[in-house]
C-alpha cells in the first residue's frame, strides 16, 4: 500500500512504525477449488488442503482432498516448507488462522479458502505469524469478517491488507519471536496439564452418564422420531443488528457450553412472521447440526424463559411427547454411544464442518423406561454430575488463566513492551522504503501454465493426437494476478 505515511512517534516505542499489513507483503496468492475427491491424496498424487489444516496453529498436511486423476493442476498453487498461510474462510474463530509450514509433503495445493501471504523483506516469518494471532489482530480480523453464519465467515484480501500492524525493526522482531517462543513453550507445557484434566474430567462425565443409563437396558426402546410432539424444526439465520429491538438469537457457543445467557445470544434482523413458530420454551432439545467432528451432534436443553430467543439454523430443536421426559432425552442425546452414533453419520466433505440431518437425529434410538424410572435417573445422575462440577471449576479457572495469560504475552509482545529497544538499530520505517524501491525495480513474475496430473500425463503420452480440452473441474474463485 504505497499511500501509508510513515510517521514515527505517537507512543510508539523507538524505531517502530505503524502499517498496513499490505504495507509488509509483497503478495497475497489465493488458490483454487477442484471437485475432489473424500479421502486425502496418496504420495504420488496431488491434494487440496482443507482450512482443518491451518485451524489449530500448526500445518497439519494430512488434511487435504485429493485431485481426481487428469484434473490439471497449477504448480504456482503448491505448498512449500516456509509458507505463511492463512484461512480465507472458516468459523468466526478460526477465519483468517495463520500458520507457518515446516518439512511438508510435495503436491499440496492452495484451495479457493485458503491464501499464502508473501512477506517483503522488512518483516520475519515468524514475527508476522505471532503478529496475526495477536488479540488486536484477532478482533480485526472477526469483526471484518463477512457473513451471515457463524458456521463460515470469510475475510477479503483488501480487508486483511488493510489490517493494521505496529512494525518494530527486524532485528527487535527476532529477539520477540526468541521470548515469545521460550514464554509460550512453557505456557503451553502447563496448557497441556491443565487440558488433560479436563478431559479426563469429560470421561468422567461420560462414565457418570453411561453408568445410569445401563439401567434403563432392558426397557424397549423407540426411535426419537416416534416420540415427539411435534416434528423436528431447524432454526433461522438473520443477518447482525445493532439494534436493541432486533430478534434474540442463540449462538453454537450456548449448546456448547450448556450456557443460555445474553453473552451467548446476538441481535439480528430476523422478520417476525418467519420467527413465530421458534420462540424457545423451556425443556426444548436443542442440537447442533452443523460444527466441528468433536462438536457436530452436541445437545444441550433450555430452561430458560418463554420467548426469549429463537435459535438459528445451525440448531435444531427437539419436543418430546408424555412418554419421555427431555431431561431424560438429553442424558441420551449427551450419551457416549448417542455421540458416536451423529459422529459417524455426519456429511460433508469440509472435513472442519460435517453436519447432520433431521433423519439421523429421528433415527436415535431411545430406552423408553417407565417415567418414574426415568426421574429417578435424571436424579441421580445430576446428583453425580455435581460432584463432577465442583472438580470441573478450579480447572475451568485454570484455563482460562492460561488463555488470559498467553494474550497478555501478546499484547505486550505487539505493543514494544515485551523486549528492550536498540536505537542503533535501523528503524523499520527505512527498511520498509527500501523493500518498496526494489520491489518496484523487479520484473514481474511469468505466470505458470496448469499441468496435467501423472495419469494424465501417461495417457496424453500414449494417445493419438487428442484434441484439447477443457479441465474436468469447477473453480470456485477466479486467480488474482500477483
Amino acid at each position: 500500500m504505497s499511500g501509508t505515511k510513515f510517521t514515527e512517534g505517537d507512543g510508539l516505542p523507538d524505531g517502530w512504525v505503524r502499517v498496513r499489513l499490505g504495507d509488509v507483503l509483497d503478495a497475497i496468492e489465493a488458490g483454487k477449488s477442484f471437485t475432489c475427491e473424500p479421502r486425502p491424496a496418496e504420495a504420488e498424487e496431488w491434494g487440496i488442503v482443507k482450512v482443518s489444516a491451518m485451524t489449530y496453529g500448526r500445518f497439519d498436511e494430512a488434511e487435504n482432498k485429493a485431485v481426481p486423476a487428469g484434473v490439471a493442476v497449477n504448480p504456482a498453487y503448491e505448498i512449500s516448507p516456509g509458507d505463511v498461510l492463512v484461512s480465507r474462510a472458516n468459523t468466526r474463530a478460526y477465519v483468517g488462522a495463520p500458520v507457518l509450514v515446516g518439512d511438508c509433503r510435495p503436491r499440496l495445493l492452495l484451495s479457493d479458502k485458503s491464501l499464502r501471504l508473501v512477506p517483503n523483506r522488512a518483516v520475519d516469518k515468524r514475527w508476522l505469524v505471532y503478529a496475526l494471532r495477536s488479540p488486536e489482530m484477532r478482533d480485526y480480523i472477526e469483526a471484518m469478517a463477512s457473513g451471515t453464519k457463524d458456521s463460515m465467515r470469510n475475510i477479503s484480501q483488501g480487508s486483511l491488507k488493510g489490517a493494521p500492524l505496529m512494525l518494530p525493526p527486524i532485528a527487535e522482531q527476532l529477539r520477540i519471536v526468541e521470548a515469545l517462543e521460550v514464554h509460550l513453550s512453557r505456557l503451553s507445557a502447563a496448557s497441556d496439564l491443565v487440558l488433560k484434566s479436563r478431559v479426563k474430567l469429560q470421561t468422567l462425565r461420560s462414565a457418570v452418564t453411561q453408568e445410569a443409563l445401563s439401567a434403563c437396558a432392558a426397557y424397549p426402546t423407540s426411535p426419537l422420531g416416534d416420540l415427539l410432539r411435534e416434528p423436528l424444526r431447524n432454526g433461522h439465520s438473520a443477518r447482525v443488528t445493532g439494534r436493541e429491538d432486533g430478534i434474540r438469537t442463540l449462538t453454537l457457543t450456548a449448546v456448547t457450553l450448556n450456557d443460555f445467557d445474553n453473552k451467548h445470544t446476538k441481535m439480528t434482523d430476523a422478520e417476525s412472521a418467519k420467527i413465530s413458530n421458534l420462540w424457545l420454551e423451556p425443556g426444548d432439545i436443542l442440537i447442533q447440526r452443523s460444527n466441528t467432528p468433536d462438536l457436530v451432534g452436541t445437545s444441550a436443553l433450555f430452561s430458560g424463559p418463554r420467548k426469549w430467543a429463537i435459535f438459528p439454523d445451525l440448531l435444531i430443536r427437539v419436543r418430546t411427547e408424555e412418554r419421555l421426559l427431555p431431561e431424560f432425552a438429553t442424558l441420551v442425546l449427551q450419551s457416549q454411544r448417542t455421540r458416536k452414533y451423529f459422529k459417524a453419520r455426519a456429511k460433508g466433505l469440509a472435513g472442519s464442518m460435517p453436519k447432520i440431518d433431521q433423519d439421523t437425529i429421528s433415527g436415535v434410538e431411545m430406552p423408553v423406561p417407565p417415567l418414574d424410572v426415568q426421574q429417578k435417573v435424571i436424579e441421580e445422575t445430576h446428583e453425580r454430575l455435581a460432584q463432577v462440577a465442583r472438580l470441573e471449576g478450579p480447572v475451568s479457572v485454570a484455563v482460562r488463566r492460561c488463555y488470559n495469560l498467553r494474550s497478555a504475552m501478546l499484547r505486550k509482545a505487539f505493543s514494544g513492551r515485551l523486549v528492550p529497544q536498540n536505537p542503533d538499530e535501523e528503524p523499520a520505517a527505512v527498511l520498509l522504503d527500501r523493500s518498496r524501491v526494489e520491489r518496484a525495480a523487479q520484473p514481474k513474475p511469468k505466470r505458470t501454465r496448469a499441468r496435467k496430473a501423472p495419469a494424465a500425463r501417461k495417457a496424453a503420452e500414449t494417445a493419438p493426437a487428442p484434441e484439447p480440452t477443457e479441465p474436468p473441474c469447477t473453480s470456485t474463485q477466479q486467480e488474482l494476478p500477483l
